[in-house]
């Protein structure tokens, strides 16, 4: 706990707002950070951090949440597999209340029957698939690089005990090619980056050098308040010195070249492929699709998939959120048709979608 309240200290957290209030009148322009955790996003409503900066200081969600930025059509793959006989369906509880195409989500078919069962860990698939031999496991592998090599690691399990009734359906995205789509569009702009910790932990500070290379700057940082507002200020600091780099707030938990031995048992199983975004559109290279090795554990290549016409929700701004260009309160539908109880965009669904972030603390 001593070691947790270092962090969330009142009063170096205030000194902390002293010198960024300091930096930030040097600066004087206005000054965009992109937060691209979801994590990040719930922390900074949690302590209310976006009101104690300075009116030149603006903070803005990225893609960031995993749930989120999945596209509606895989939404709506994913509710086909789930509805076919004979299937246990295996999901992160997250996915179950992320609308797809006419609003429909992975809880409105298993109210009609499917068997649809949340996991907390790729493992349970493995008990799942030896305990129900006549059924086929199809799980929905989703997350960046943090969850991918877990699901890498079930895969291989699988292949090494010779399961035949097991696969994936793998929807996850790598962060840095979104980051990189994210600076060369030519409508959003962002000054600087508050890089994601949980996800760097796994890649490592080296594979944000894309960044200070372009002229931004970027920390990585953890998740309480001190480290969040020490990150303001390293960027801050980087603007008002000119000298863009990727700095490492969270050397508690990150280092430069991350963990090699994750990356290596993420890369024997999946392979990158474009994937789309939701908001972000088809991102090149951003997917991870699994090895003509595994192709035997690979949902997609494993079944037959009708065409699926696949529509966003009307009125949902939740892909204009994901690339910055909106805030939650700037959608029509924030608050009034789209709540916590009743979500109608996967920004509000999620415990790390912004929408969910700022309905619960602003």
């Amino acid at each position: 706990m001593k070691y947790i309240d270092e962090y969330r200290d009142a009063a170096l957290a205030k000194g902390l707002l002293k010198k960024i209030g300091k930096r930030a009148e040097q600066v004087k322009q206005p000054v965009t950070i992109m937060e691209v955790c979801g994590s990040h996003t719930q922390a900074i409503g949690r302590y209310g951090i976006r009101k104690l900066l300075p009116d030149n200081i603006r903070l803005i969600s990225g893609p960031g949440c995993p749930v989120c930025v999945t596209a509606v059509h895989d939404v709506d793959i994913a509710l086909f597999f789930a509805g076919q006989q004979h299937t246990i369906f295996a999901t992160f509880g997250d996915m179950l209340r992320v609308p797809g195409t006419n609003g429909n989500s992975l809880q409105h078919v298993r109210a009609s029957g499917a068997d649809i069962r949340v996991v907390s860990s790729p493992v349970d698939c493995i008990t799942l698939a030896e305990a129900n031999q006549e059924k086929e496991i199809i799980f929905l592998g989703i997350g960046f690089e943090t969850t991918a090599p877990t699901v890498a690691a079930m895969v291989m399990q699988a292949q090494r005990k010779g399961l035949r009734n097991i696969s994936v359906f793998s929807v996850h995205k790598t962060i840095p090619p979104a980051m990189q789509a994210l600076m060369s569009a030519p409508s959003i702009k962002i000054d600087g980056f508050l890089c994601p910790g949980h996800v760097s932990i796994i890649i490592g500070s080296d594979a944000y050098a894309f960044i200070p290379e372009a002229g931004k700057p970027a920390v990585i940082t953890g998740f309480e308040p001190v480290d969040i507002l020490e990150g303001i200020l390293l960027i801050l600091e980087q603007i008002g010195a000119q000298r863009p780099a990727v700095e490492i707030q969270y050397s508690r938990g990150v280092s430069p070249a991350g963990n090699p031995k994750a990356r290596a048992v993420m890369q024997a199983v999946f392979s990158p492929y474009d994937a789309e975004w939701r908001g972000l559109g088809t991102i090149p290279g951003s997917g991870l699709a699994l090895k003509d090795a595994y192709r035997t554990f690979d949902s997609l290549k494993r079944y037959s998939i009708p065409e699926i016409i696949s529509e966003e929700i009307r009125g949902c701004s939740c892909g204009d959120i994901l690339r910055g260009a909106k805030t939650p309160d700037e959608c029509l539908l924030f608050k009034k048709a789209c709540t916590p109880v009743n979500p109608i965009g996967a920004c509000m669904v999620s415990s790390e979608g912004s929408c969910a972030a700022y309905y619960k603390y602003q």
